[in-house]
């Protein structure tokens, strides 16, 4: 309880003091506001479920929040290219500003991963997710006879095709078409390291396909709209904030964001998990966990 009584409190006094233009919290109001949601989710969680990403596995939620940092340089690096979003408002002091950047980075992941959870306890899954490994039909399913493999190989090989397609056509377009790429860039990931994971072992959507289930979708899907939302309440009336510069429907807005912009936060809610899981996988191998060790916390289930 007292973790959803602070996480409220941060987000309800952040939120305040911004309308009334009270610094630091005008300036720095979305990262304070991630923080408090995140401390609020994960105590909610806790409360329904008996475990959540910061009592049970707090090392790991150490190492979302830190691989999120690079994990969302990789999205400003293609803005680069796409002008879809500016910063204003920021600290003129260097220092002060890329520790704004930081700690705003630092919550992307971690909120998804705990608003895909708060959805799934609030959908009725009360269990508590074990460590994740391979789900046992996902292995049982691997495992099967060649001819099998043989037939999924060209499902992969496309879908890797596509991605990569995707993931650089901004580079490839001129300046006035580029600005237009947004929705390959917030796919692309989706279709190039979903089936990699697959293959490797690790959690998936596909191999949640393949066992009938899901739920771990829908929590992603409505867990990143529910981000959006918050993203751009809390960014609208903050100092330190972004400004879009999207082509279509740029004057058609719910806050700063146009309003197809939203149908991307789904997207990258599924992209934040599979970037992740792909990222976790590798630290895995680089540290050398044997096979079939549990790989980490389940996510968004």
């Amino acid at each position: 309880m007292t973790g959803i009584v602070v996480g409220l409190a941060v987000m309800i006094a952040s939120e305040a003091a911004t309308l009334a233009g009270v610094e630091p919290f005008a300036s720095w109001n979305t990262p304070i506001c991630w923080t408090g949601f995140i401390l609020f989710a994960d105590a909610l969680v806790r409360r329904r479920r008996g475990d959540s990403w910061l009592t049970s596995a707090p090392r790991e939620f150490a190492l979302v929040a830190a691989v999120s940092i690079p994990l969302w340089l990789v999205f400003e690096f293609y803005n680069l290219f796409l002008d879809n979003w500016h910063y204003t408002g920021l600290p003129d002091n260097t220092a002060l500003r890329y520790f704004g950047y930081a700690w705003s980075f630092a919550t992307i992941w971690p909120a998804m991963f705990e608003a895909a959870e708060l959805v799934a306890v609030l959908r009725g899954g009360h269990r508590s997710p074990m460590l994740a490994g391979p789900h046992p039909r996902s292995r049982a399913l691997g495992a099967q006879a060649p001819r099998a493999g043989r037939r999924r190989s060209a499902p992969f090989a496309i879908s890797l095709a596509l991605g990569v397609v995707m993931l650089i056509s901004p580079f490839l377009a001129s300046p006035a078409v580029a600005r237009y790429l947004a929705a390959p860039v917030w796919l692309g990931f989706i279709l190039l390291f979903d089936p990699i994971n697959a293959r490797l072992g690790g959690e998936s959507l596909i191999g949640d396909f393949r066992a009938g289930r899901h739920d771990r979708l829908v929590n992603l899907l409505l867990g990143g709209l529910l981000c959006g939302v918050l993203w751009e309440f809390w960014n609208y009336w903050s100092r330190a904030k972004w400004h879009y510069t999207v082509p279509i429907m740029e004057r058609v807005k719910i806050f700063e964001m146009p309003l197809p912009g939203y149908l991307g936060f789904p997207a990258f809610a599924l992209e934040c998990f599979t970037m992740y899981v792909f990222v976790r996988l590798v630290a895995g191998w680089l540290v050398g966990r044997r096979p079939g060790a549990p790989a980490g916390r389940t996510i968004a289930l």
